[in-house]
């Protein structure tokens, strides 16, 4: 599943919010494989994105937005949609332009109207889906441009159109967050542990990030049991529970559990769209880099991956500079908008360094380090 246009309107601090996923030529050696639709070298298509920017900058939220649109379509779930409107109000909207399946182009657009007197429902919303099959010279951009005039099209419209759209198209995604402390205390999401490969990834992440870690072995005499094997003792955790509530898992040994478990994924191709927000926090930067640039292999035609960090170290990776993406909040007095900036929106030339431009603020999303430094004048 791919992700190739999105506008957003008051929804969290997202207001006339559009990002678009398509990039407008061939790059000549891209060292992205395949960027376009399997069969369709024409329709080009953002395979990795790259979300940075400073804290409470947006990057959770779109990812949540994705999410919420996602359980929409497929469940027809309205609720953490309206629980993201900013303004009561106001209209809310959202539109979004997705391949489900690597042969149609879908779109669906919703308009919520102000809440009034009345408690949000489905029934009181708008709701427009158009789809076409694209065609062997189409780009994303013909292609959105036909469904602008209505050419070619296939139409359905409120809330029995969107139960037989969603019954029609099947498309998986995955997400994953980062969790605090007090979450990996008591509960640890494992993938499948009958799965070899699973446990081959699991293994060798968690050997990577704790060298006191020497295996990872399933119980075979319990179900849904495994043990991490440490030098000095095995860590037991069944059902995803930890029976040894004093271990001694780092925090980014922690975290290196779920990054397994979506590394595995990708490598089987479960889902297809995947969306990893920073999970690195607690994890050494070589480390994150290596594990980002083995998603980024495994990725197959007709897949996206966005991955969100604050790790500046992954700029100097060698990616087209349209993977990154930087965001900021934006205060115009009035009120606080989210923006999104591409970095080949400024940077145009081939010499043009993406590092060079964050180290002079080119996209403006420094944090203000001088409020800090402020506090030294405190008496």
């Amino acid at each position: 599943m791919i992700i190739m246009n999105v506008k957003l309107n008051n929804l969290c601090a997202f207001n006339d919010f559009h990002i678009n996923f398509s990039y407008p030529k061939k790059i000549l050696n891209n060292t992205i494989e395949n960027e376009f639709l399997p069969d369709f070298p024409n329709f080009r298509y953002r395979k990795v994105n790259i979300l940075m920017g400073t804290n409470a900058s947006g990057k959770t939220s779109l990812g949540k937005m994705f999410k919420n649109i996602f359980n929409f379509i497929r469940r027809k779930e309205l609720v953490n949609i309206t629980d993201s409107i900013a303004d009561f109000e106001k209209e809310s909207n959202f539109l979004i332009d997705f391949i489900p399946d690597e042969t149609h182009l879908c779109r669906v657009e919703v308009n919520i109207p102000p809440k009034g007197d009345e408690e949000y429902s489905i029934d009181r919303c708008k709701i427009s889906i158009k789809w076409l099959k694209i065609k062997k010279e189409d780009s994303y951009e013909s292609c959105a441009k036909k469904i602008d005039l209505g050419k070619e099209i296939k139409e359905l419209n409120g809330l029995e159109g969107l139960e037989k759209f969603s019954k029609a198209v099947g498309f998986g995604w995955y997400f994953t967050y980062p969790l605090d402390s007090n979450y990996y205390s008591t509960n640890i999401k494992i993938g499948d542990l009958e799965n070899a490969r699973y446990l081959k990834v699991l293994k060798n992440t968690l050997m990577t990030l704790d060298n006191s870690i020497v295996d990872v072995t399933r119980v075979k005499e319990i179900d849904n049991t495994y043990a991490i094997v440490m030098d000095n003792k095995k860590l037991i955790i069944q059902e995803g529970k930890l029976l040894d509530p004093n271990n001694i898992l780092s925090s980014g040994t922690k975290a290196g559990i779920d990054i397994a478990d979506l590394l595995t994924s990708i490598i089987e191709h479960k889902n297809g769209f995947y969306y990893c927000d920073e999970k690195f926090s607690y994890i050494h930067s070589d480390i994150e880099r290596a594990i980002l640039s083995v998603m980024i292999s495994k990725l197959k035609d007709g897949e996206q991956l966005f991955f969100t960090t604050h790790n500046l170290d992954i700029v100097d990776m060698n990616l087209p500079k349209h993977s990154f993406w930087f965001m900021k909040k934006a205060n115009n007095g009035r009120s606080v908008s989210i923006e999104c900036e591409s970095a080949s929106s400024k940077l145009k030339k081939p010499t043009d360094s993406v590092r060079n431009a964050l180290e002079n603020d080119v996209f403006t999303v420094a944090p203000r380090l001088e409020l800090l430094y402020d506090l030294e004048d405190i008496d």
